[in-house]
């Protein structure tokens, strides 16, 4: 069965590729939940992502995935500009946020498989100075919570309670379990 990433994350594309996945990527737009219950939030932008491309493609499997930052009952997207990616990271300066990426499997228009897996990130106290370099790399814009513990974002991170792929963008130890359990094999080397 081919696999399908519907999703322009060149993190999430980065993740299959180090673990050896074949894929191809295919994106059709769609509108994104932004507000109400995190998880549903997630889980229903996942589905959203992946279900259309799967009535597309016919046969293969689609994975839909989506990754939200929350702290204290707030979802933290991806912010719009410099000052919000700041204020975001003053809110989570010394404080432990959550990350939770739901992931949807789809084949023909149905959803297969859909789990959700959350991380606990404790970031370290941040000064003014360490909030304004970090967001001066430019690397905190596209980027849920507005940081990025792959790139220069794991400077702020002082611990993590969980998958580390998962903060990443995709929770790579519960994926291989699933693709398996539908068919596809990580470790497989052809």
């Amino acid at each position: 069965m081919d696999l399908i990433l519907a999703s322009q994350s060149p993190r999430r594309k980065a993740l299959l590729e180090q673990f050896g996945l074949t894929f191809s990527v295919q994106v059709i737009p769609t509108t994104e939940e932004s507000a109400g219950n995190p998880l549903y939030v997630a889980r229903e932008n996942a589905s959203r992502k992946a279900l259309p491309v799967s009535l597309a493609n016919p046969g293969c499997l689609v994975l839909g995935a989506d990754t939200i930052v929350t702290l204290d009952g707030h979802i933290l997207g991806k912010p719009v500009d410099e000052a919000e990616a700041r204020e975001m990271l003053d809110f989570l300066g010394g404080r432990e946020h959550e990350v939770t990426t739901c992931v949807a499997l789809c084949s023909n228009g149905q959803v297969r498989r859909e789990f959700s897996e959350t991380t606990k990130v404790q970031f370290r106290h941040l000064t003014r100075q360490e909030i304004e370099a970090y967001v001066l790399t430019g690397e905190p814009l596209d980027k849920a919570g507005g940081y990025g513990i792959q790139g220069f974002g794991g400077l702020l991170v002082k611990s993590i309670k969980g998958c580390y792929y998962n903060v990443v963008g995709l929770p790579m130890p519960s994926l291989a379990e699933h693709l398996r359990e539908l068919g596809i094999e990580v470790f497989s080397r052809k």
